[in-house]
């Protein structure tokens, strides 16, 4: 009892970082795309996650262009950059995303109803 031993410390964070190599160039741990309702039947869908590395207005311009729909960046105080469209466009952003290889089906978290 004279002598207590330390035991070997514990990082509960060291294994928190491994599979990051998984993922593709630039993106987040989650791409999260939500709907929300305005008046009426009419809805926003927005898209949050994507990461700095891609132009987030150039992907708005292509969102646009595919989808027939009006769309912008927005500057989130808490989320940061958020892409706003008009609709819902859930799974197109989805298809998309996938289809351009800017993120894995794993990554992509979808919210609504």
């Amino acid at each position: 009892m004279s002598s207590i031993q330390n035991l070997q410390t514990f990082d509960p964070f060291a294994d928190a970082t491994k599979g990051d190599d998984l993922l593709p160039a630039g993106t987040e741990d989650k791409i999260h795309i939500r709907i929300q309702q305005r008046n009426g039947r009419k809805t926003l869908t927005t898209v949050q996650g994507i990461a700095n590395d891609y132009d987030k207005k150039k992907l708005v311009k292509a969102f646009k262009k595919k989808f027939a729909c009006n769309g912008t960046v927005i500057e989130h105080p808490e989320y940061g950059e958020v892409i706003q469209l008009q609709g819902d466009q859930r799974k197109n952003i989805c298809q998309f995303l996938l289809e351009i290889n800017i993120v894995k089906e794993e990554q992509l978290k979808v919210h609504g109803f």
